[in-house]
């Protein structure tokens, strides 16, 4: 079977994986009623899209579903499935003979068939004729929406397409929900390009030193990520936020893309990830530029800290989401009590919903293909809950073994937010509001661990120093 890799020392990928998945696909696909012999799945891979009106592209990534079918790397292939063989088609572009000489050489058909492990394969412009001759009466092809961006999946479109019945419900619940489940195939890549990102945060615990810029500790991140593991993606825009800016929840953004000059003092909240064959990594590490937690440091991190903790302790099959995201605010809320920045009963703070405004965001979410998968809010599942704080939850669902998640419970002093908190009658009480006011430019913490849902508990793959002592002995070694 033939595989991907890197090179050496990097993980060797077969693209059983992919057929796996195809197979898993056809299966649940008959499950269903709508689907007959005659019935096909079509997907269309990526395209390469232009920067604007210039002669430059993206940096081409195939499109998730695409990718979770076939492990194509390439742009603009389609896909066919024959759901009661299970016999696989690729369909290649037709590239003209001046492709050679400026992008390379151009493989026959025989080539992506050995490469890809599928059955067949046929130039696009075929699509059509290949389709009728498979008799195919159905086309089943993608159309839903991404609960995480509100974004419409792209419809497949090729020449001859209207010549066919085509179904546009049938496909996208039964692929997303096998993407919410993975195969052990899957979870070694994961676990592999968690292990990548791991070791790219200590690389950055170690190097980072006040007076740098945050987006040199992106660099150092992406730099060990792509020379030691053959990650040439990052998994989403690293978030690499100092002082006040780690109450910034998605920072890095070109409007702030991590240019602040870290101070001595500053806590450091990196959330970074990379990618490895299109499958994702999610790593938030908070820490003190100087290599040294102040008490006041050591407050916030170590409430947020038990709240990660204790999640991991009980995230199991069986177990709501909401019911983590509730237990990640109460705990950490009892820990603000304990170091004298609240009052009150925490009972009492949990019904007035006082965990929404140090921690805005939902526990976690889905990761594989996309680092905020697909899944979270399909039919036949809890809804989403309307609450703040709970609102921001990526899903909702009961755990599941195989299931792969994030926990990254955080706390954040947000001007906008304490103002608000501060004069709402019903949660002032609780603030020891001269205590908050020290606490006002602190910024935020976050620990994000990437996790498998195993059949009795939870296996941990992100493996990055955590307590207080392993952080400080991780970036004292960085400065010896």
């Amino acid at each position: 079977m033939s595989s991907y890799s890197q090179g050496e020392n990097t993980l060797q990928v077969s693209m059983e994986l992919f057929a796996l998945n195809r197979r898993r696909l056809c299966s649940n696909l008959k499950e269903t009623k709508t689907v007959d012999s005659n019935s096909v799945v079509v997907l269309q891979g990526g395209v390469g899209i232009s920067i604007y009106d210039t002669d430059r592209e993206y940096l081409f990534r195939q499109e998730s579903f695409f990718h979770w079918a076939f492990g194509v790397l390439e742009p603009d292939f389609f896909g066919v499935i024959e759901i009661e063989s299970g016999s696989s088609h690729l369909f290649i572009p037709h590239f003209p003979e001046s492709y050679g000489v400026w992008m390379g050489k151009i493989y026959d058909c025989e080539h992506y068939k050995k490469k890809y492990a599928v059955d067949h394969v046929h130039y696009v412009k075929k699509i059509g004729e290949v389709l009728k001759e498979l008799n195919a009466e159905k086309l089943l092809i993608l159309k839903g929406l991404n609960t995480d961006s509100d974004l419409q999946t792209k419809e497949t479109v090729f020449e001859g397409i209207s010549g066919f019945q085509v179904d546009k419900e049938t496909l996208h619940p039964v692929i997303s929900e096998c993407r919410v489940i993975k195969t052990e195939l899957e979870l070694d890549v994961l676990r592999y390009v968690c292990r990548i990102s791991s070791d790219a945060h200590v690389a950055v615990m170690k190097a980072i030193r006040p007076g740098m810029k945050e987006y040199q500790g992106e660099a150092v991140f992406l730099h060990h990520s792509y020379f030691n593991g053959g990650c040439r993606h990052a998994s989403y825009t690293c978030i690499c936020g100092s002082g006040e800016n780690g109450s910034i929840l998605h920072y890095g953004h070109a409007a702030a893309p991590n240019d602040k000059t870290i101070k001595d003092g500053d806590m450091c909240l990196f959330d970074m990830g990379a990618e490895y064959f299109c499958y994702a990594s999610d790593i938030t590490c908070s820490f003190p530029v100087n290599g040294k937690f102040t008490e006041k440091q050591k407050n916030i991190y170590n409430a947020v800290l038990k709240a990660n903790q204790a999640v991991i302790q009980a995230a199991k099959p069986g177990v709501s989401w909401v019911d983590m995201h509730l237990l990640s605010n109460r705990v950490m809320l009892q820990e603000l009590l304990n170091v004298g920045i609240l009052q009150g009963k925490v009972d009492n703070m949990m019904k007035a919903n006082l965990g929404a405004t140090f921690q805005p965001h939902g526990l976690g979410h889905f990761m594989g293909l996309d680092v905020h998968d697909v899944g979270g809010y399909l039919e036949d599942h809890p809804p989403r809950p309307t609450r703040a704080g709970l609102k921001s939850l990526r899903t909702a669902r009961v755990l599941q073994a195989g299931m792969v998640i994030t926990v990254e419970p955080g706390c954040y002093f947000i001007q906008s937010e304490l103002n608000k908190a501060l004069a709402d009658p019903e949660l002032s009480p609780f603030f020891v509001k001269d205590v908050i006011d020290e606490y006002r430019s602190f910024g935020g913490v976050r620990i994000e661990d990437d996790i498998i849902i195993t059949k009795d508990g939870v296996e941990l793959m992100s493996i990055v120093p955590r307590s207080v002592e392993e952080i400080e002995s991780i970036m004292a070694q960085g400065r010896q």
